[in-house]
């Protein structure tokens, strides 16, 4: 029921999931029973696989997550919580508010052993592999010791399902230089330091993000959710602009024609359609938060996500790495 575009695309999403991946035993769509078989059945969509799970509450965008655990029991988000809580499923996958996402699953699914904090792991398009921003929102009053296991997480998490085999960590900092940055990033500096088991690079600044070779940047949720938000809205800008100049006149308006493989490639390798979610890692279960504005493509990916983080045991190693720094 969540995101910009539901409950159609959310649906068409599944349909996708559903074709692509075979290891995919069981997929339940959790929303108002009527709403989600009437979309279902205008897409002819028939899987045995295929199942509808009643949640009557839906969690507005705007709502307080913490508030919706407690007052909207039969979210859809609270009830995907409740059945990955019972075993009933391994993963649960939505579009809509991200602090209902976080709250309900910290909540709920609880933290894996010796893990104090969950982060959201969003990966940046980067010349050497994905960049994973982490944390990127979950947790705006983070210690140095949450930076500590954002590292050892999302090392695990780019070795396992990304394939990086060697994940290079950085840092998010106002200059390379060690002793740059505050008291608080000071102190992190020195524990990723002296940390067993990360390949940590050192400081890290806003212009290594998308050139620099570099797997994990690790940062407090406020810095990394305005990180984000600032490298959309850019990429964005440049769009907009690029396409009102190339129509600007018969010239550039050819030109774009010509250009326009390059275009749509540049526009796939940089697409959030392509990555479709970003795992909360660190708690137990898997849960995948995907974009607000996610099209059909988008939610595919983030079921995929969700898919190969089940499959490739991302949570044991998590716990066996964070044990191994104690």
């Amino acid at each position: 029921m969540g995101g910009d575009h539901a409950p159609a695309v959310t649906v068409t999403g599944a349909r996708l999931a559903l074709e692509r991946f075979p290891s995919i035993t069981r997929l339940y769509l959790v929303g108002d029973e009527e709403t989600v078989k009437r979309e279902v059945d205008a897409q002819l969509f028939a899987d045995a696989r295929l199942e509808i799970v009643h949640a009557p509450e839906v969690v507005d965008m705007g709502e307080s997550g913490l508030k919706s655990v407690k007052q909207k029991k039969k979210s859809s988000i609270n009830v995907m919580a409740d059945m990955v809580k019972a075993g009933d499923a391994q993963a649960m996958v939505s579009a809509g508010n991200t602090a209902a996402m976080v709250a309900s699953s910290r909540v709920k699914l609880r933290c894996l052993e010796g893990v104090e904090m969950p982060g959201i792991a969003s990966p940046l398009p980067n010349e050497h592999g994905p960049n994973n921003i982490l944390d990127a929102g979950a947790n705006v009053h983070a210690k140095p010791l949450h930076l500590l296991h954002y590292a050892v997480m999302g090392t695990v998490y780019a070795r396992r399902v990304q394939k990086i085999k060697d994940p290079l960590v950085g840092l998010m900092s106002v200059g390379e230089e060690d002793e740059k940055g505050t008291d608080f990033t000071r102190e992190v500096f020195a524990l990723l330091k002296e940390a067993r088991g990360i390949h940590f690079i050192g400081n890290v600044e806003g212009h290594d993000l998308f050139a620099t070779p570099l797997h994990v940047t690790v940062c407090d949720g406020f810095t990394g959710n305005v990180v984000l938000k600032s490298c959309e809205a850019t990429a964005k800008m440049v769009s907009k602009y690029l396409k009102t100049e190339i129509k600007a006149n018969p010239i550039t308006a050819i030109g774009g024609l010509v250009a326009k493989p390059a275009f749509d490639s540049v526009k796939r390798r940089t697409s959030y359609d392509q990555v479709g979610g970003s795992p909360l890692l660190g708690v137990r279960g898997v849960s995948i938060i995907g974009h607000g504005s996610s099209n059909e493509i988008a939610i595919m990916n983030a079921i995929r996500v969700a898919v190969e983080s089940v499959q490739h045991e991302v949570n044991p190693q998590i716990e066996e790495a964070i044990a191994a720094l104690r």
